[in-house]
């Protein structure tokens, strides 16, 4: 080993914040197809806030519930932590797919990412973004500008597949007509996902999942949270940011914002020292619900770390009785 460039271990906050998102998740879980969303979103919101604010760090929301959720905490701008050092940038999800909680569907989960202060993108006024996600087999190869036809020919290569054996994750939307008509057309298979596009890219570049590649139009800030896992993953991701209407087009105008820049992993964070985390609230490709049985509450969850690109599954089981007695949490 080159003792010259060889670093000392440093502290993995995303051991820490797997806390955060197991108690989220549990919350939210007992919301689980009760048609209660507001009420999971804001169990999940308050019991990912007391357990962040317990961690020795100094975050800075800048991917939050937002403007857009109006949310009264976890909003942008918002100092989470303790505020001792280190200074980082926090972006949360307390529950990605709050209406998939809601009707008891598949796929929904608890995130949070952090890197250090001022690598995160901002996305602004810019809610949504065109994408395309992949794993570490075709990161060098995706090109968004590209048709659709030369970006799966391009992933099947890389990946050893031929086309019709790849199957490509898209949201549920009307504004996807013409893609879902390009991939078919190419011999691919889709699955459509109701919401949850930070978990579908990382199904792109997580094992096991039976998912290739990520293609449409979802969150901007989705994009950012995804950044910080695919980053351990060693996937990439890139996105054109994409305007709803006159109006949002106008706003980015007014903001100076470049709507035909490519964004790729390094521009959506852009330092590699990045830290994720996701648990499962309702099952699904890529991780396990919360499960319930003999009075424990069963979780699953990724922990990510992008410097040594290591990802640990962790799963865990909460005797309910003694959590019940020492928190606050209505878990």
């Amino acid at each position: 080993m080159d003792t010259q460039t060889a670093q000392k271990p440093t502290r993995n906050i995303a051991l820490e914040l797997v806390r955060v998102t197991e108690a989220a998740a549990m919350a939210a879980g007992r919301f689980f197809g009760r048609g209660e969303k507001l009420d999971a979103d804001g169990a999940a919101v308050k019991a990912m806030r007391l357990l962040m604010n317990e961690i020795d760090m100094d975050g800075r929301v800048v991917i939050g519930e937002g403007e857009k959720d109006q949310a009264p905490m976890l909003y942008n701008g918002e100092h989470v932590g303790n505020g001792e050092p280190p200074y980082l940038d926090i972006a949360v999800d307390p529950i990605e797919g709050t209406e998939l909680v809601a009707k008891g569907m598949p796929n929904a989960i608890a995130t949070v990412a952090a890197a250090p202060s001022g690598t995160m993108f901002d996305p602004g006024p810019m809610f949504y973004m065109s994408k395309i996600a992949v794993g570490p087999e075709a990161r060098d190869v995706i090109d968004i500008e590209a048709p659709v036809e030369d970006n799966l020919n391009k992933i099947a290569h890389a990946k050893g597949m031929e086309v019709d054996e790849l199957t490509v994750v898209i949201l549920d939307r009307p504004r996807h007509e013409r893609l879902i008509s390009d991939v078919r057309a190419c011999g691919a298979r889709i699955r459509l996902i109701p919401a949850g596009d930070v978990a579908g890219a990382l199904m792109a570049a997580w094992p096991g999942t039976g998912i290739d590649v990520l293609m449409g139009i979802g969150g901007t800030p989705e994009a950012v949270l995804a950044a910080c896992g695919l980053r351990a993953m060693r996937g990439a991701i890139q996105g054109i940011l994409w305007p709803r209407n006159a109006e949002d087009h106008q706003q980015a105008l007014e903001a100076g914002i470049d709507l035909t820049r490519v964004l790729t992993l390094e521009d959506l964070v852009t330092s590699a020292d990045t830290f994720f985390v996701a648990t499962g609230i309702s099952d699904g490709p890529l991780l396990d619900g919360v499960s319930y049985s003999g009075g424990f509450a069963h979780t699953h969850s990724l922990v990510a770390r992008g410097l040594t690109c290591t990802v640990r599954e962790i799963f865990s089981h909460h005797h309910l009785g003694t959590l019940t007695a020492i928190s606050s949490i209505a878990y």
